[in-house]
């Protein structure tokens, strides 16, 4: 019996000296799980003209060749920012309304461990909405990632929201793009000068949105792979902690038996 129990511990005692290794294994996977392809800005303002970024990383061991965005309903896509060794083609409806942008390498593509950002601008709807951004991620080995499930789902799809009334650092985003157009348009008869500087004023304003979106960005993502690494922690903890108390009330037991 005494034999038998101090193998049983022995066998406690190599599992928990192996938490630490599970630990890191399970928090990798954690961290590859949370690599969802998202759309930003999460939330703008009605009739803005915004510039909107779809962000592609690569979550297996071979490239990402191809990614397809189907444009929500009530958005009015307007342009998008060329890519060096990426091919751009834009479906249409019947009356000539973008529907779906896609994004075609024409090189290696996005890499194993890479991400790769693409950018493009639309006019939002007049009302509030959400908008639900459908997502196709193709691979070079031919498989297709759907990311079109609602939240909290395997892969979902990105969401953002048109609200007369955002948070305070898109609501200024939002409007600076939207003053920009509509400043654009009521300038559009004055002369030269006046429209060179209407172009200057609109070029900065879409530059600092650009730079305020990509430097939230990655704030907001370290900040999900946080929360999720802490989840696992404290599960893994618990684990170790249980199992260090068995072990502790059998080699107790065991010391009893033998006096």
């Amino acid at each position: 019996m005494k034999q038998k129990i101090k193998s049983f511990s022995a066998m406690l005692t190599k599992a928990i000296a192996l938490a630490p290794a599970l630990a890191a294994c399970l928090l990798l996977f954690a961290s590859i799980a949370s690599a969802h392809v998202t759309v930003k800005p999460g939330t703008t303002a009605p009739g803005a003209w915004e510039t909107y970024t779809i962000k592609v990383p690569v979550e297996k061991d071979i490239p990402t060749v191809k990614v397809s965005l189907k444009i929500p309903e009530g958005l009015d896509f307007k342009q998008y920012r060329a890519i060096p060794d990426w091919k751009v083609e834009l479906t249409k409806d019947s009356s000539d309304k973008v529907t779906v942008v896609t994004w075609t390498s024409e090189g290696e593509g996005i890499k194993p461990g890479e991400f790769q950002q693409f950018d493009f601008v639309a006019k939002n709807p007049d009302s509030d909405a959400e908008l639900a951004w459908d997502a196709y991620q193709y691979y070079s080995d031919g498989s297709i990632v759907e990311w079109t499930g609602d939240e909290g789902s395997e892969k979902p799809h990105s969401i953002t929201t048109v609200s007369s009334s955002p948070d305070a650092g898109s609501a200024a985003d939002s409007a600076s793009h939207s003053h920009s157009h509509d400043h654009d348009q009521d300038q559009s008869t004055s002369s030269d000068a006046g429209q060179a500087e209407n172009a200057a004023e609109n070029t900065a304003a879409h530059s600092s949105t650009d730079a305020a979106e990509t430097s939230a960005a990655p704030v907001s993502e370290a900040a999900e792979s946080a929360s999720s690494a802490s989840t696992w922690t404290i599960v893994l903890a618990s684990a170790a902690l249980l199992i260090s108390l068995i072990a502790l009330g059998l080699a107790m037991s065991g010391r009893k038996k033998s006096a």
